[in-house]
């Protein structure tokens, strides 16, 4: 059964239905649950729970110590084009956003400079980003980026337009580690309104490219949702539900979950579904719950405060001196077009100091190179007799 196939099982109004509906006790069964089903992440998601969280973060912190420990990873993104041939509604970068500031992509030299010098600040995992034009940067492009990033840092993921199944694996053969993949919402008809042209328009091929890469090979899976586009309570299990099937059939790929919140209107769109911190904890919380060996991301899109604070409450990824313009680490051109303006603008060293003084070990990488490149991973059983998402030989 394929995900689109499952998320039918799931449609808003059962959902929905389970959320209005759970009861105090339907959040403690799920509190105390080993494995928790989709009524119990729906319970979790609710009202009832909301006067809960600090149980849900009490419980969260034991599960995070229980399968991650106390380390902290961190990674940077490399911002290699803001051109974009798809006209999403609430992104900078859109075709037709008409944002001020220049477009650009960058050359293997600019790619160089920007690897070394992340590199110099000690980081090892790296997410290589690009705007949705594969005309601009075709997938031999992202190759090549892979390539020289691999000279430098021992993981490289990429963040990038959907592709098919075999760029996928010609990019693994290139040194890729990991791929992240937004579906932005699950909800289509909201899909539709706000992506209006482009490749990206397709839900069916983006919903499963992330799919596609594992079965390419890939070792790290992250998905998420654009939260402030629909209903947080609906995406988030949508989100969650999506995660669970991929940690079922990519059974030898480490799936990951990021929660990028939008805050900020633009003059063409206007957030429709803001959500307070208070929401995006119990999101995060709840998920964590249901997803106890799921790595967490957070991103500079939220405040260095509210970063420090979710540090023991799931969290096992964070980013840290970002740049979200093409050239943003080693030029200082403030007209160089961004996609959105960071919040925690803290330096690496801060960031680590932070996760430090929290009572956690900031990790610039998990694993050796020589590892990378000369140990085949260690399978895992598929759970349940699913198929693993492997590469086909």
């Amino acid at each position: 059964m394929s995900f689109s196939q499952r998320l039918e099982l799931w449609p808003e109004g059962r959902i929905r239905n389970l959320i209005q509906q759970a009861t105090f006790e339907d959040v403690t069964r799920a509190l105390t649950r080993e494995r928790l089903t989709g009524e119990d992440l729906a319970a979790l998601l609710s009202p009832a729970a909301s006067s809960r969280l600090e149980e849900m973060a009490q419980a969260a912190l034991s599960q995070t110590r229980r399968y991650f420990g106390r380390v902290i990873g961190l990674y940077a993104p490399i911002y290699l084009s803001n051109v974009c041939t798809s006209d999403c509604i609430y992104c900078g970068y859109a075709k037709r956003s008409g944002s001020p500031g220049l477009r650009l992509t960058l050359k293997p030299a600019e790619i160089h400079t920007e690897c070394r010098l992340l590199a110099e600040y000690g980081f090892q995992n790296i997410l290589l980003l690009t705007g949705d034009a594969p005309h601009i940067a075709p997938p031999r492009y992202l190759v090549e980026a892979v390539d020289l990033a691999r000279e430098y840092f021992s993981s490289v993921s990429v963040e990038v337009y959907a592709l098919d199944q075999e760029d996928y694996r010609q990019l693994v053969a290139a040194g890729l580690e990991g791929v992240t993949l937004y579906m932005e919402t699950y909800h289509r008809d909201t899909y539709s309104r706000v992506h209006l042209c482009g490749r990206k328009r397709d839900y069916e091929y983006r919903l499963g490219a992330i799919e596609r890469a594992g079965r390419a090979g890939a070792r790290r899976l992250g998905i998420g949702a654009l939260l402030g586009l629909y209903d947080w309570q609906v995406d988030g299990f949508w989100t969650a539900l999506h995660a669970r099937y991929l940690q079922r059939e990519c059974w030898q790929s480490a799936i990951s979950v990021s929660f990028p919140r939008l805050k900020v209107s633009t003059p063409r769109f206007t957030v429709p579904h803001l959500l307070t911190d208070r929401e995006f904890v119990q999101l995060m919380l709840a998920t964590r719950l249901f997803l106890p060996e799921a790595g967490i991301n957070l991103s500079t899109r939220e405040p260095a405060d509210l970063r420090n604070g979710l540090i023991p409450l799931g969290v096992t990824m964070i980013s840290a001196g970002s740049s979200t313009r093409p050239g943003g680490y080693s030029q200082d051109r403030a007209n160089i077009l961004e996609q959105f303006a960071t919040v925690d603008n803290r330096t690496p060293a801060e960031v680590t100091e932070a996760i430090r003084r929290a009572g956690y070990e900031p990790v610039w990488k998990d694993f050796d190179k020589a590892f990378h490149d000369n140990v085949l991973p260690i399978a895992r059983s598929p759970v349940h007799g699913d198929s693993a998402c492997a590469p086909h030989q």
